[in-house]
C-alpha cells in the first residue's frame, strides 16, 4: 500500500534508513518502495517474461530489452533483491518475482495502466485484439444462457479455457469449479506438497467466500496474502456481482502466482460486469 497521511511520517523515516530492517518492515505491511524508472520498469519486465516462460530471467536478456549493461541490469537486480521484490532460486540462475514484487506490479496495474502499457511496447507484446477477441467469447458464451446457473457455469468455463487457470463462481450457496486438472498441468504443480496445500485451500473456499464476503468490484490475493492456504503460492483474483442468488455473487480464478495479471484481471473484471448485465436484465 502506499503511505497514508496517518503514517505519512513512519514511511519517511523508514524510506530515508538505508538498513535491512526498516526495508523489511516497509515490505511486511506492503508499503511500496520509492523505486527508479528503470528498476520499476525492470521489476515489471522480470514478471512479464516470468509470466511467458516460467523459468528465472537473467540480465542479458533484460540489458538487451533496456539497451544498457548487463553489469547495469545486475546492479539493479540486486537492489530489487534487497527490496524483496525478486529472489535467485539458485545461485546461477536469473530472477523470479516474489509475492510482494507482484503486489508492487498488481497495484501499478491498477494505479497507472500506462506504465504497463509502455513497457509492453518496448517488449513489442501489446496487442489489444487478444483481449477484445476474449472478450467477445465471454459475451457470446454469457448471452447465449437462458437460465442464471448456466451463464454463471459458462463464465467460468470460459475463463477456464482463456487463462488456463482453474475458474470459479458462487451459485447461491453452492461453489462451482471447473478447471482443476488445467490448473495442475502447470509447472509450478509438479510439487504434491503443493498440489495438497491447494486442495485444502480449495475445500476451505467457499466457506471463507461465504463469511468474508470480499467488498471490492475485483479482490486479488497474492500468495502469502490469501486468507486460506497461505503456503500454496497461488493468486485468487475474484470479482464481486448482483445475481439473481445475492448481491454478493463472486466469479474468478485460481492460478499459480505466475500470472499475465493485466488480461487475467482484465478478464475477471469483465466477466462479472457482463454477469450482473446480462442477469439482472432477464
Amino acid at each position: 500500500m502506499p503511505c497514508g497521511k496517518p503514517v505519512d511520517n513512519l514511511c519517511k523515516n523508514l524510506k530515508s534508513q538505508n538498513s535491512s530492517l526498516a526495508k523489511r518492515v516497509l515490505i511486511i505491511y506492503n508499503i511500496d518502495m520509492n523505486l527508479s524508472k528503470r528498476q520499476e520498469g525492470i521489476l515489471f519486465a522480470i514478471i512479464e517474461e516470468y509470466a511467458e516462460v516460467a523459468t528465472p530471467v537473467g540480465s542479458v536478456t533484460l540489458a538487451k530489452l533496456f539497451n544498457v549493461s548487463s553489469a547495469t541490469i545486475r546492479a539493479e537486480m540486486a537492489r530489487l533483491e534487497e527490496y524483496g521484490y525478486i529472489a535467485q532460486p539458485h545461485t546461477s540462475a536469473g530472477r523470479v518475482p516474489t509475492d510482494a514484487g507482484y503486489r508492487y506490479y498488481v497495484n501499478a496495474l491498477a494505479e497507472q495502466p500506462e506504465k504497463i502499457a509502455d513497457l509492453e511496447q518496448l517488449r513489442g507484446v501489446h496487442d489489444d485484439k487478444p483481449l477484445e477477441r476474449s472478450n467477445r467469447v465471454l459475451e457470446v458464451r454469457i448471452s447465449s444462457q437462458e437460465r442464471a446457473d448456466y451463464a454463471i457455469r459458462g463464465a467460468v468455463d470460459s475463463l477456464v479455457e482463456l487463462t488456463g487457470n482453474l475458474g470459479l463462481a458462487t451459485i447461491g450457496d453452492q461453489l462451482y469449479m471447473s478447471g482443476i486438472a488445467r490448473l495442475f498441468t502447470q509447472p509450478e504443480f509438479l510439487d504434491n506438497q503443493r498440489v495438497q496445500a491447494v486442495a485444502k485451500l480449495l475445500d476451505n473456499l467457499e466457506p471463507w467466500l461465504r463469511e468474508a464476503a470480499p467488498g471490492q468490484p475485483l479482490n486479488i490475493f497474492i500468495g502469502q496474502e490469501n486468507p486460506i492456504g497461505k503456503t500454496s503460492q497461488v493468486s485468487l483474483i475474484i470479482s464481486r456481482f448482483r445475481s439473481p442468488y445475492s448481491d454478493r455473487s463472486y466469479i474468478g480464478v485460481l492460478g499459480p502466482t505466475r500470472q499475465n495479471y493485466a488480461r487475467v484481471m482484465s478478464l475477471v473484471r469483465q466477466a462479472g460486469t457482463m454477469l450482473e448485465t446480462a442477469l439482472n436484465l432477464k
